[in-house]
């Protein structure tokens, strides 16, 4: 089922002109909660659409799978997935993936995780990524450019946030947009799991926005070797991505950026 992932409404435009009433397109905002084999462990605010995609690319990159086969996702609840209104999806590995640890309280659009224990809890488990050939700076910098005719929810709403994933020729292998950059982010590492895909080391991750711990944790997670944002990082982000072996820009623009990683 596909779902609306804009909403039209009457809005109140204020400009030197004055105030005028206009048609206006919002991006849709609603729960998902997302189950590994029947259990749930998160919830999430997200934008309506590759929600399979969302679900195992939470999945993957909060290490619930260990690497278990994906067998089945669907839509659930406690009758038809219509009466939950398709908010909720659960991954099937048959039983294959251990009993996994839900993670307290709910994941906002804003913000995907919180606290000191659970950071620890998705970086102890990652090695280092392994050496890899250095990626063209040149390059990484047209990927914001390359990237923006595809944003079509931001085009029309001006809300949403996007996700990206590269290879080191330019193309494109998929993008993603979701209220929640975390959302974005995991809608693309899901559907390059869902399509086998093994080339993690020489593909780059871009984000709309800033580059966060979690964009680069999810990356880590994935086996992404380059993160390429439009705005800054934090000191977290940028801790974590000369931890793992990541080449992490941000205010990508042609012909400028910075380079946070490596050193």
């Amino acid at each position: 089922m596909v779902r609306s992932r804009r909403q039209s409404l009457i809005t109140r435009r204020v400009d030197g002109d004055g105030a005028h009433r206009k048609p206006d397109e919002l991006l849709v905002e609603e729960p998902l909660s997302i189950q590994l084999d029947g259990v749930q462990i998160s919830s999430t605010m997200r934008t309506p659409g590759h929600d399979f995609e969302l679900a195992v690319g939470f999945c993957h990159t909060e290490g619930v799978l260990h690497d278990a086969p994906v067998i089945g996702i669907r839509y659930c609840g406690t009758g038809r997935p219509v009466d939950s209104d398709f908010n909720v999806v659960t991954v099937e590995t048959g039983g294959v993936a251990p009993p996994p640890t839900p993670r307290l309280g709910s994941t906002t659009s804003a913000c995907g995780i919180c606290g000191s224990d659970a950071i620890e809890e998705l970086t102890e488990r990652l090695r280092v990524l392994p050496a890899y050939d250095p990626w063209s700076l040149d390059l990484l910098l047209t990927l914001p450019e390359s990237a923006e005719p595809h944003q079509e929810l931001f085009a029309a709403t001006g809300a949403s946030h996007a996700a990206a994933a590269f290879t080191r020729d330019g193309e494109m292998l998929v993008l993603r947009e979701d209220i929640g950059r975390h959302n974005a982010v995991d809608k693309v590492i899901g559907r390059l799991r869902l399509d086998d895909y093994d080339e993690w080391l020489d593909t780059a991750l871009f984000v709309s926005g800033r580059a966060s711990f979690e964009m680069v944790q999810k990356a880590w997670a994935a086996g992404f070797s380059s993160v390429v944002a439009v705005s800054g990082a934090s000191s977290l982000a940028v801790a974590t991505a000369r931890r793992s072996g990541i080449t992490l820009v941000g205010f990508a623009r042609p012909g400028r950026a910075t380079v946070y990683s490596p050193e």
